[in-house]
């Protein structure tokens, strides 16, 4: 299988105590005063628009950009628009402590890789990953080194079914190539 590799800038989604927010659910992400939007390349402009703190970040955010958060990241609605907020903005990838459920599965089905790392509370609290600095993330093996401070850790490797979705670029094309087996 062919190498899946991304590096970019990271932005670790912290309070004012520099702790990762914890329990960020899908209204947070993405208000549903915008769910009227259906058009993918508008979401972006959204993106965090009802976290405190955060409303900016799509002004900030670059394509390639990559995003830390917290426990249960995506907790709520089955709302798209919170993954596609994100996608619409070129973050490449979103590295949680853990996810909630159906955000988890929107997320993969819609090809937006996502890793998780249980502890990554501790390190962002700890200093070794900050807003700002570069990372390189192998994403078939799940190895993420922050190469600001050389330091690499090891996340949930993705399964088979999520690489192959991300390949495929999402579920229906995905659907497509083992209709075609």
């Amino acid at each position: 299988m062919e190498k899946i590799d991304f590096r970019g800038k990271i932005w670790t989604i912290v309070d004012d105590k520099g702790k990762l927010i914890e329990d960020i659910d899908t209204d947070q992400i993405y208000h549903n005063a915008h769910l009227h939007i259906t058009d993918i390349n508008e979401m972006g402009r959204y993106a965090f628009g009802n976290l405190e703190g955060w409303e900016d970040f799509p002004k900030k955010a670059k394509p390639g950009d990559i995003i830390f958060v917290g426990r249960n990241f995506g907790a709520g609605s089955s709302r798209q628009h919170a993954v596609d907020c994100f996608k619409a903005l070129g973050i490449s990838v979103i590295v949680g402590e853990s996810f909630g459920a159906i955000y988890k599965r929107n997320a993969i089905n819609s090809g937006m890789p996502i890793l998780e790392v249980p502890g990554l509370s501790r390190l962002v609290e700890s200093g070794k990953f900050e807003t700002g600095d570069e990372v390189e993330i192998d994403f078939l093996e799940g190895k993420i080194k922050n190469l600001t401070k050389n330091f690499e850790i090891q996340a949930k490797k993705p399964s088979k079914v999520q690489i192959d979705i991300y390949l495929a670029g999402n579920i229906f094309e995905y659907g497509r190539t083992i209709a075609k087996n």
